[in-house]
Order: structure tokens, then C-alpha cells, then sequence
């Protein structure tokens, strides 16, 4: 007598910026152990994921930045009652590991070491953007503009340092820790310091509501904390 084949569950499916890849990766993981539910999150430049979604790409869950949670919640692509944050996340700075560190403890030292820099880059999504206004709050926009290495999407401004084709890199700190090549020079100085919170939501159109939101409890849950530390996040 033949034995009937085991039933397998279709993973549930997602999309995210990169800045969380690592820790999607570990959490996930983590559910399929204890719940035997296998989830594939697909890891992106953030604004090509909010783009694809926005153009009708079908995942089950969405993981973003939550200023573009907001405007994908707003145009009806995901489901507002599902939005669960998930953690917060501070930028850094970097220079490649054989170079000397300069002082960024404070905002104007931050400022001198932008100007005495022969290149730097910062990320396309939010923290970048934020980064473009302070410099023209500080009044150096136009003198840096030519210096500036813009990383193509799904770029991380660490891979840019460690080759040498950046002397200071500015991106989110849980993108920087695993980074061979360079020196995290530290966080951004209070004063200045740049916090992201992402946020996880199910699709509209999702056919598996009660999956999803067993995952969503699961990642915001106080089990997810440590990992989240892990890959220099904050729980949300």
C-alpha cells in the first residue's frame, strides 16, 4: 500500500526594504522552527519594494519604513488594521576599517567631518532623505553635492566603504554590524540621530489573513526582542 505524501504548506510571502533583511531572516526562521509555517520575504531597495507593491505585486505581508506603510495604507494596499511596528532603527557611521576615525561626538563635529570628507554616501530611503535636509540645514549642501556616492538600491553604503569608494558612510547601524572592511565609528549624536520605524502590515488582497497575523503577533511579540537587539534594532 502506498503511503499518502506528506502535505506541505505553501510559505507565506513578503517583500522588505534591505534594512531588515537580516533580521527577517533570523525571525522567520525561528517561526517555521516552532510553528512549522515556512515564510519567504523577498529583501529590497525599499523604494523599489514600496514601487512593486504599488503596482500590484501580490505578497502576503509588506515590511517598510513606516512613512511608506503610511502612503501604501493610504492608497488601499494594505490592510491599516494589520499594521504592527516592529522596531526602531538609528543611523551610524562608517569609514573603511584601515582609515582613521574622526569625532562625531557631537553635531558640529559630525558637520566638520562631512566637510573634510573626499566622499560619502548615505542611503536612498528614509534616513537618507533626512540626511539631504540636515545638510541643508547646515548650509554645506552645495559644497558636498560632488562628493556624494549615491548607492543604487539594495546597495548597502557599507559594501561602498569597505571597497574604498567611500571614506564616510552614513546608513542604518543593523546594516553596518555584519559588514567586513569597515569601522563603525558609532551612532549619530543624540541631538541629530535619525530613528526609522518599521512596520509590517498584510496585503489587502491577502488570502490568508489569520497566517499572517499569527506571523505579525510572533515578530512583535517579546520572543522576537532579542533578535532584534541581535541586528541592532530596538523592539517597537
Amino acid at each position: 500500500m502506498q503511503t499518502k505524501p506528506t502535505p506541505t504548506v505553501a510559505p507565506l510571502t513578503g517583500i522588505s526594504s534591505m534594512a531588515t533583511r537580516l533580521l527577517l531572516a533570523e525571525l522567520t526562521q525561528a517561526y517555521a522552527q516552532r510553528c512549522g509555517q515556512t515564510v519567504a520575504i523577498e529583501s529590497v531597495g525599499g523604494v523599489d519594494a514600496a514601487k512593486r507593491v504599488q503596482a500590484g505585486e501580490a505578497f502576503d505581508l509588506v515590511i517598510l519604513a513606516s512613512d511608506a506603510m503610511a502612503k501604501l495604507i493610504a492608497a488601499g494596499h494594505l490592510r491599516a488594521s494589520s499594521l504592527t511596528p516592529l522596531v526602531h532603527s538609528g543611523v551610524a557611521v562608517a569609514v573603511p576599517a584601515d582609515s582613521p576615525a574622526p569625532d562625531i561626538s557631537s553635531e558640529e563635529a559630525v558637520r566638520q567631518a562631512v566637510l573634510a570628507a573626499p566622499t560619502l554616501a548615505y542611503s536612498t530611503g528614509p534616513s537618507g532623505v533626512a540626511l539631504a535636509k540636515l545638510f541643508e540645514r547646515w548650509g554645506i549642501a552645495e559644497r558636498i553635492k560632488e562628493r556624494i556616492v549615491t548607492a543604487p538600491p539594495g546597495v548597502p553604503v557599507g559594501s561602498l566603504v569597505a571597497k574604498g569608494e567611500v571614506a564616510l558612510g552614513f546608513q542604518q547601524f543593523s546594516e553596518l554590524i555584519h559588514v567586513p572592511g569597515i569601522t563603525i565609528v558609532g551612532p549619530l549624536p543624540s541631538a541629530i540621530q535619525i530613528t526609522t520605524t518599521f512596520s509590517a502590515a498584510m496585503m489587502s488582497g491577502c488570502t490568508r489573513p489569520a497566517q499572517v497575523q499569527a506571523l505579525l503577533d510572533f515578530m512583535a511579540s517579546p520572543v522576537a526582542a532579542e533578535a532584534k537587539q541581535r541586528q541592532g534594532m530596538e523592539p517597537a
